[in-house]
């Protein structure tokens, strides 16, 4: 009898933590216990849950799946998840697949994804997993155990669970992220500029002009993909890596707010304390002690 895939998942997740696997684009995330919000920077990917159960937030907008459900997005997204069900026992279990966007666009040339639309489609999405693209999901981890598999079989699996995507209800997000020219790449542009540019003032018309888009036009479909505001975003990336710095180097905690583009100490103290629920200095002294456990 075939093994189930949580029993393949968890050959290779022996332990609490990400796994790289032998295919390049496949993780294993495993989590033995419900934890806290962690704040990231979500990488374009599709992330299949085979046990347990996620919540994740972008701004005010929250998406929960579980099992035999999953979350794609298609650009770079400040989000904050929380494993919501796992034990020891019974432990988390996600398969993340980065999305290729030469695969999706080789496949939506084909005529697999539905017709180019002029609409922005959100950027992130919770789907629910049929029978076939589970054990589509099953067979790539079926091909960790061979390395003749990973190489010749793995790429063809990929490709088919791309194509049930595409032809799945939420065709359109997925076609958007391989194709040059959509809503969703233009959006991506600004967003790449972004992450490089955080710490600068923001010019809404400046990432508009690298988007293609007028100035109004391009808040709206920023929104509409991320479900944020330019402004929005641009906060999240500081506040991300401020944390970063803050929980890597406490001793400069006072000059982190001004490395990551606040002018303002009380503003930066505000705003994190919003985002992560401690003002940054408490949080230092939070982390300090748990390390010296």
């Amino acid at each position: 009898m075939p093994s189930s895939i949580v029993e393949l998942a968890l050959r290779y997740a022996t332990a609490s933590g990400s796994a790289r696997t032998p295919i390049p684009t496949l993780q294993i995330l495993r989590v033995d216990r419900a934890q806290e919000r962690v704040h990231s920077v979500h990488r374009p990917s599709l992330c299949f849950i085979a046990q347990g159960a996620k919540e994740v937030s972008i701004g005010s907008t929250v998406f929960r799946y579980r099992s035999m459900q999953f979350c794609f997005s298609s650009v770079d997204l400040p989000v904050a998840g929380a494993v919501t069900e796992a034990t020891p026992a019974k432990p988390y279990l996600c398969l993340a697949l980065e999305i290729e966007p030469s695969v999706v666009l080789e496949l939506a040339s084909a005529g697999c994804a539905p017709d180019a639309s002029n609409r922005s489609v959100r950027a992130i999405f919770v789907g629910e997993s049929d029978v076939r693209m589970t054990e589509a999901f099953r067979r790539l981890l079926e091909c960790l155990e061979h390395p003749l598999d990973v190489e010749l079989l793995a790429p063809s699996v990929v490709r088919e669970i791309i194509y049930h995507l595409l032809r799945g209800p939420y065709g359109n997000s997925v076609r958007d992220l391989g194709v040059q020219g959509s809503q969703t790449q233009r959006i991506a542009k600004a967003i790449e500029h972004l992450r490089h540019s955080f710490t600068q003032a923001l010019r809404v018309e400046a990432l508009a002009r690298i988007a293609g888009m007028s100035g109004s036009s391009f808040h709206q479909h920023f929104k509409q993909v991320t479900t944020l505001t330019p402004l929005q975003y641009q906060k999240r990336l500081r506040l991300h890596e401020a944390r970063r710095l803050l929980l890597s180097d406490p001793a400069g905690a006072a000059d982190v707010g001004f490395k990551v583009g606040y002018e303002s100490p009380s503003q930066f103290s505000r705003e994190y304390s919003r985002l992560f629920g401690l003002p940054p200095i408490q949080e230092v002294t939070r982390a300090l002690a748990q390390v010296a456990r």
